[in-house]
């Protein structure tokens, strides 16, 4: 079917569109409490939905579908830790983050250690963050440059000029309304990000539905076999072959939930978003309901990867082209727009708040600490 002009519109007027609507949610920020913080008054479940846009970047939207595709649907085990840790992050991390005024979470490390430890963990963030949003943002690239290839504005244009440009364009719209809007704008844009990459997903299960021969039914059949077990205990085998096995039960909620921990409770990308709440009730609540979501979301798109083997008969491939193959070839007219704008959400939310925390962390962990101790807060 290919990729129509009605689907170049679709994803140009998304991009416009959250440019517009980020730069207007931000309002009128007059302190660095209002920027970095959005004056502590965002909704609980605002910030939920952010925390789930954050969570899922391109290379979920990409990856988990070719996972399933490849494997089974034994990653969703991985969930389970992820509900654990934030739970345990709830209760004992939240806490202290909100004792007193703390603007970030590596304020905390100030308190109990000294500065020292502190400008070593911003710095590490700051370090790390930067390096995982060029792999987040070099994925996303990979199926917009295939699309743009096809486009006679760019017919002469080599594959890594098409890199650049598609590179480019997401992560100067992202910059606009994040430098302009602040915190605010980037929880907003989330959520409206959260809905449009769920509506592709959820557009992508219906169309797959509709190409398969006995449509539900389908994945119940002899061709799909094993791939529908979701857990898996690996306690048939040896020690030594256990250990080796991966999302083994045991391994998924226990390396689930420690990841989580580390990132929904140490990082400050997701810690400056809960610390927006009105208050520390609000923000366990936000943190354990994302889990919820996460979770149901996460076998969205493992069960996308089923419909695909289905549809593809289990033909080799490389599980992370196999959806993007099948956007490009098979969806309707209008419906490939809507889910490359989803894959762009997807990007765009993690990206607009590492700027945004990255922003945080350098003007309150380091310059306000050592150059602007007797700065206005105004800005």
């Amino acid at each position: 079917m290919g990729f129509t002009s009605l689907d170049y519109l679709i994803v140009v007027l998304y991009l416009v569109g959250i440019a517009v609507f980020g730069v207007l949610s931000g309002g009128k920020q007059k302190t660095t409490r209002d920027y970095f913080l959005g004056s502590k008054e965002i909704p609980w479940w605002a910030v939920c939905f952010a925390i789930v846009a954050t969570d899922t970047s391109a290379l979920t939207f990409i990856s988990i579908p070719g996972l399933a595709y490849a494997s089974n649907l034994n990653f969703f085990q991985l969930t389970i830790g992820y509900l654990l840790g934030r739970i345990t992050v709830s209760f004992l991390f939240l806490p202290s983050y909100f004792k007193g005024e703390l603007s970030t979470a590596y304020a905390f490390l100030n308190q109990r250690f000294g500065a020292k430890t502190r400008n070593a963990g911003a710095l590490l963030f700051m370090v790390t963050r930067t390096l995982a949003d060029g792999v987040r943002l070099y994925a996303t690239a990979i199926p917009l440059a295939i699309l743009l290839r096809g486009s006679s504005a760019l017919a002469g244009a080599s594959l890594q000029e098409i890199y650049i440009i598609a590179i480019l364009v997401m992560a100067i719209i992202t910059l606009i309304y994040t430098f302009i809007g602040g915190m605010r704008a980037v929880i907003w844009t989330d959520v409206v990000q959260m809905f449009i990459y769920l509506g592709g997903a959820i557009a992508a299960i219906v169309v797959l539905l509709g190409k398969l021969p006995e449509g539900l039914s389908s994945i119940v059949t002899g061709e799909v076999g094993s791939k529908l077990n979701i857990f898996y205990g690996g306690y048939e085998r040896s020690f030594g072959e256990f250990f080796q096995t991966p999302y083994t039960l045991i391994a998924s909620v226990l390396g689930g939930a420690f990841l989580s921990m580390a990132s929904h409770g140490t990082d400050q990308l997701i810690v400056q978003r809960l610390l927006t709440t009105k208050s520390l009730r609000d923000s366990q609540k936000a943190l354990i309901t994302s889990a919820l979501i996460v979770m149901a979301q996460f076998f969205l798109f493992l069960m996308i990867g089923i419909f695909l083997y289905v549809f593809y008969h289990g033909v080799a491939m490389r599980s992370d082209e196999v959806f993007p193959k099948f956007i490009i070839e098979q969806m309707p007219t209008g419906i490939s727009g809507l889910i490359i704008a989803g894959l762009l959400a997807a990007a765009m939310s993690t990206l607009s708040g590492s700027i945004n925390s990255l922003a945080a962390s350098a003007t309150l962990d380091f310059y306000k600490q050592y150059r602007g101790r007797n700065s206005s807060e105004e800005i």
